[in-house]
């Protein structure tokens, strides 16, 4: 499996007309940007290029741009956002899933208060009672800093006992916040599916994710776009599914079990090992997203 590892994105970013980035593990780590990428963002858009944010989070992105603004990512740094967030509350919107088109409206979600907006406006209606929903909204763990999906082990047996559809609008099993790694509802959603559970998720690695994304960005196809994440299983994965040249940033979620520091690369032989784990590679690898 063939890539290369770069010190910065400087010496291909003319290769590409559109940049789709991830947020979390790449361009902040929930607390502040990265050094170097926001300045990297600012080259990337040079001679018209355009910087969408491609993100899991499970929130529209109104929402994600007041948080970014908090941390210190201004809403000038990029062109467009698109939320697994937004692709949930579409599909609320059209019901566009089978078993919301009989009507089915109240919904227990599972998540943070901080987690909202999904159903702003629309004929749903949020339940505190598991008894009385008709489905699962999963946004996350209620406290992610303490709690492990074991924790929701009691709460999905009932909703296995009444046959509830989840839908999950964050694929992520987890997502490093400063240097510790936190569960994301992803997990939760996969707990469900292993009990037997019945999930939809919205979000990457999932191709329709991409196709949106390249019609956002109003271009005609994915050749010359490049997509900057720091997950085999979403970022590297979805861009493959799409066509989309990869780069791969070793100081996120793989840091840790790489055993990296800060600013640390991978080595040749790391990338071989999660390549081969995962069947497939990233086009290039680079420790943070720096120009």
């Amino acid at each position: 499996m063939s890539f290369e590892i770069l010190p910065g994105l400087a010496g291909i970013a003319d290769r590409y007309d559109a940049f789709i980035l991830d947020l979390w593990g790449v361009v902040h780590n929930g607390h502040a940007p990265y050094p170097g990428a926001l300045e990297c963002m600012e080259r990337m858009r040079e001679g018209g290029r355009k910087v969408i944010l491609l993100s899991n989070a499970p929130r529209t992105n109104g929402y994600v741009v007041e948080f970014l603004n908090t941390i210190g990512v201004p809403r000038e740094a990029y062109d467009l956002i698109l939320t697994s967030g937004d692709m949930t509350r579409e599909i609320l919107e059209t019901r566009g899933e089978t078993f919301l088109k009989n009507g089915e409206s109240r919904f227990y979600q599972i998540g943070a208060a901080r987690d909202k907006g999904l159903e702003d406006g629309l004929d749903f209606k949020r339940i505190s009672d598991m008894e009385d929903a008709e489905f699962i909204i999963c946004t996350g763990l209620v406290n992610d800093e303490v709690e492990t999906p074991e924790n929701y082990r009691s709460l999905l047996e009932k909703a296995l006992a009444h046959n509830l559809t989840m839908i999950c609008a964050n694929p992520d099993l987890t997502v490093m916040r400063g240097e510790k790694s936190i569960y994301c509802a992803g997990s939760i959603a996969a707990l469900y599916e292993e009990m037997g559970g019945d999930v939809i998720l919205y979000g990457k690695p999932y191709l329709e994710t991409y196709n949106r994304t390249i019609q956002k960005l109003e271009l005609d196809g994915p050749d010359r776009v490049l997509a900057v994440g720091d997950s085999m299983r979403t970022d590297i994965k979805g861009a493959r599914r799409a066509g989309i040249d990869s780069v791969l940033i070793g100081g996120g979620i793989h840091a840790e079990e790489w055993g990296l520091a800060s600013g640390q690369a991978p080595s040749p032989g790391q990338i071989e090992a999660v390549s081969e784990l995962h069947g497939f590679s990233p086009t290039f690898v680079t420790a943070h997203m720096v120009w």
